[in-house]
């Protein structure tokens, strides 16, 4: 199914293909607790950027791998790429159209571990 998402202002928006249950990752690490973000990761194929890309301002820390973009205008991050998966795409569930009605399942993930997270993933 396709979802629709976007910022807090409108000025982002983007569309994703998911399959349902949506499989949400809970983060622990700094950025995900004190954001509140609940990550939605998808290939890149299936996420469309509709509007917004100007709109968009990215910040990073630590090894700079993760690229978190965040609109400019009201400061939501409704999307980014992670380094968790650096070929994908991490949408915030939150900020889709139909949260919280959507069919989901969430795993914790420890990112303050990251690591030893990352490797659990790869198995």
């Amino acid at each position: 199914m396709t979802l629709s998402g976007g910022c807090h202002c409108g000025a982002v928006r983007f569309k994703v293909n998911v399959t349902a249950p949506l499989s949400l990752l809970d983060c622990n690490c700094s950025i995900c607790t004190m954001t509140g973000y609940l990550h939605l990761i998808v290939n890149r194929t299936d996420f469309a950027l509709q509007s917004g890309a100007n709109a968009m301002n990215d910040y990073r820390f630590n090894t700079g791998a993760a690229r978190h973009l965040f609109c400019s205008k009201c400061g939501v991050k409704s999307h980014y790429i992670p380094r968790s998966h650096p070929d994908g795409v991490s949408v915030n569930a939150r900020c889709l159209d139909k949260w919280p009605d959507l069919e989901t399942e969430v795993e914790p993930y420890d990112g303050r571990d990251w690591e030893a997270a990352r490797a659990k993933l790869k198995r």
